[in-house]
């Protein structure tokens, strides 16, 4: 891959992380449940819950949906053809 294709692409990956990242610390917060809260449901150290929410850590998606289950939410994933908004 071309240099500009790929940090194009990682520029768009960080965004997702970010977004997802947001996304789910807002329903946390929102929901009241603490790292510490979700790390204990998911028998996990609390550190390893900071260390995504600071993006120091990337999560498999296994880890993210088990995440969002222990907050009562679904994870969707969506593939589009690239430049379809």
């Amino acid at each position: 891959m071309e240099e500009s294709s790929r940090s194009i692409a990682d520029r768009e990956e960080e965004a997702i992380r970010r977004a997802v990242i947001a996304q789910y610390i807002e329903y946390r917060k929102r929901k009241g449940i603490t790292q510490q809260d979700i790390a204990d449901s998911m028998g996990i150290k609390r550190p390893n819950i900071s260390r995504f929410e600071s993006g120091n850590y990337n999560p498999s998606l296994d880890m993210l949906i088990r995440m969002a289950d222990k907050m009562d939410l679904q994870i969707e994933i969506t593939l589009r053809e690239k430049g379809d908004k």
